[in-house]
Parts: C-alpha cells; sequence; structure tokens
C-alpha cells in the first residue's frame, strides 16, 4: 500500500479529510461512491419533491387497472392536486374530469380528464390510481350521470353508494368495466383523500419500486 494509500499517522480532522477524498483504499472507494451515489439520488428526490409537492413524487403501478394508458411497472410521477390546474378544474380540488374534460377537450394517459391517485378512507390501504370520471354531491341520485355501461342496476336503489353518501368523485380504472363505486372498492372519493394526480409515466422502471414496496393498484 503506498503512502498515499495509508491513513495519517496523527489524528487531525482536516488530514484525514483530504485522505477519504483522494486515498484509492479499496474500501474506501467503495464507500465514497456509495455515499456519492446516495447524495445523488437524495438531491434528485428533493428536487422532485419541489416540482410535485407530495412525497413520494414517483410511485410504481401494481395492476393493469389502467390499461392501456398504464400498466403494471410503469413508474408514473405524482404532482400536487392543485397544481398546474386549468381552468377546466372542479374548484377548489384542482381535478379536471372526464365529462368536463371531454367538453373542454383536456385529456390525460389517452383519454379526457385526470388520473388520481388516492387512498380509500385514508386508511393505510395500497393507493389507487385511477381517472377522475365526475362529480357527486352528497346525497345525490348520481345514477342519470354515469355511464350505463358502467353500472350494475337498473336504478339508483341498485347500485352501491347511490344516493351518494358523501359529495366527491366518481372514478374508474380505464381498464374496469365498472366504476369504483359500484363494485365497492371506494366509496365517492372525497378531496382529502387524493395523494395527487398523475402527470409523466415511466415505462417498465416501475418494477424497481415494486420491490420495495412503493405502489399502487
Amino acid at each position: 500500500m503506498s503512502r498515499k494509500d495509508s491513513p495519517p499517522d496523527e489524528y487531525d480532522i482536516r488530514e484525514w479529510a483530504r485522505w477519504l477524498r483522494q486515498t484509492n483504499h479499496p474500501t474506501v472507494q467503495i464507500i465514497r461512491d456509495l455515499v456519492s451515489s446516495a447524495l445523488v439520488v437524495l438531491l434528485i428526490g428533493v428536487v422532485l419533491f419541489a416540482i410535485s409537492g407530495v412525497w413520494p413524487p414517483m410511485v410504481a403501478v401494481e395492476s393493469g387497472s389502467m390499461e392501456p394508458h398504464m400498466s403494471r411497472g410503469d413508474l408514473v410521477f405524482v404532482v400536487e392536486e392543485s397544481r398546474f390546474a386549468p381552468t377546466a378544474a372542479r374548484d377548489p380540488t384542482g381535478v379536471v374530469t372526464y365529462r368536463m374534460g371531454k367538453r373542454v377537450g383536456y385529456r390525460k394517459f389517452g383519454s379526457y380528464g385526470d388520473v388520481i391517485v388516492y387512498r380509500p378512507n385514508n386508511t393505510g390501504e395500497t393507493p389507487i390510481i385511477h381517472r377522475a370520471r365526475f362529480w357527486v354531491n352528497e346525497s345525490e341520485n348520481w345514477y342519470d350521470k354515469a355511464n350505463p355501461a358502467y353500472l350494475d342496476g337498473e336504478n339508483c336503489r341498485e347500485i352501491p353508494n347511490c344516493p351518494a353518501p358523501q359529495a366527491g368523485f366518481i372514478t374508474k380504472g380505464d381498464a374496469n368495466d365498472k366504476y369504483d363505486q359500484v363494485i365497492g372498492l371506494s366509496g365517492p372519493v372525497r378531496p382529502v383523500w387524493i395523494e395527487g394526480k398523475a402527470e409523466l409515466r415511466i415505462p417498465w422502471i416501475g418494477y424497481i419500486r415494486l420491490l420495495f414496496g412503493v405502489l399502487i393498484v
């Protein structure tokens, strides 16, 4: 081992700092590379959080409920729902529904309206990433607002969550054949349940996140 690779003989913080930066000692090099990589990842995370306003700003898709517009293993960049909100968004949520999006020509991920990430009842359940279809008010009979193809009944009395037990969004996965509220996945999605809205997807990279349990369905 050369003198350069040997640690200083005496304790001097400046000498030790210089040695840690410059030495070619294999163990120190590995630790130095790991620390540098961790700092880069941390910096990227801080920048993404500053842009998105939510944490984590990147989440992975676990299921195929949003196919073909999102697939299992996609990494999705999520922003706070009030950020970048267009004028067509429903105040004060910042979310554009499918109904409004179709009216004004607002599209996200291959269809009209925003795709939101929400956690039913604000519980510890896995978050859901589905499209906001339309808004309902508390006690509203929303049968006539709905697309009959996504219902499972011939009137409001035969449909779960109709009349609406609370105000919120009726949601649906693009690949699903029924609304979330019809199949019992969630009640009308309250604004406080929303953790963000999807802005960008990166195919396949999300498989890395799935290994660590950071996912949405």
